[in-house]
């Protein structure tokens, strides 16, 4: 199903839909403030297992993130983080980036992997936003790929409509996305690092 989204008024109906399909397991592309992303419930390990096969990788190897609409979920995910690194998040959130956190015990369960580690995004997307806080808390995510060796990852709804359709239960066309993924930060050391630059801009 392709369901056409205002980027910056979201229909209520339209989210509606979107969230009943994701609570009951569903699979959704969706658009972000950097490139579209492949997400569902953070709470239901079927789905994220269909995820996992969609991407082609095991759990452990698939770069799943935590997309939370604010930092109000960090400590069911995360242990205690200091207080420059919240500083830190607070200063930049919402906006294109990921945290790399350590994991509290709840990550393994979700992703049933020994995962120490775990990506928080909170995207400044009005389509996003609109989704988790009407589903009530995260969801699991992984950026899309291109397999074009030039483009990296797919921008336009149609063109990921027409590789998606038959393996995901929805895909959402907010407009064109990004071709830059998100800047990410490993907040795990004594001092934050970024380890990829993608198109957030920080001062660390």
């Amino acid at each position: 199903m392709l369901l056409e989204i205002h980027p910056d008024n979201p229909q209520d109906r339209l989210i509606e839909k979107v969230v009943e399909v994701i609570a009951k397991g569903g699979i959704v592309v969706f658009p972000t403030d950097s490139i579209y992303a492949l997400g569902c419930d953070a709470f239901n390990n079927r789905a994220i297992e269909r995820v996992c096969r969609v991407l082609g990788k095991k759990p452990e190897k698939a770069n799943l993130s935590l997309i939370c609409k604010d930092l109000g979920n960090l400590s069911e995910f995360t242990t205690p983080i200091g207080t420059p690194t919240f500083k830190l998040m607070k200063r930049v959130l919402p906006g294109p980036y990921t945290f790399i956190l350590k994991a509290n015990s709840n990550v393994p369960k979700i992703f049933k992997t020994n995962k120490k580690t775990v990506g928080i995004r909170v995207p400044d997307n009005a389509i996003c936003q609109a989704i988790i806080e009407k589903l009530g808390h995260p969801m699991v995510s992984s950026s899309i790929h291109s397999e074009d060796e030039i483009q990296e990852y797919l921008t336009e709804p149609e063109e990921i409509y027409g590789v998606y359709e038959k393996i995901t239960d929805v895909v959402i066309d907010g407009g064109a996305g990004g071709n830059q993924p998100s800047t990410v930060i490993d907040c795990t050391g004594e001092v934050p690092e970024i380890i990829r630059q993608g198109k957030g801009i920080v001062e660390i």
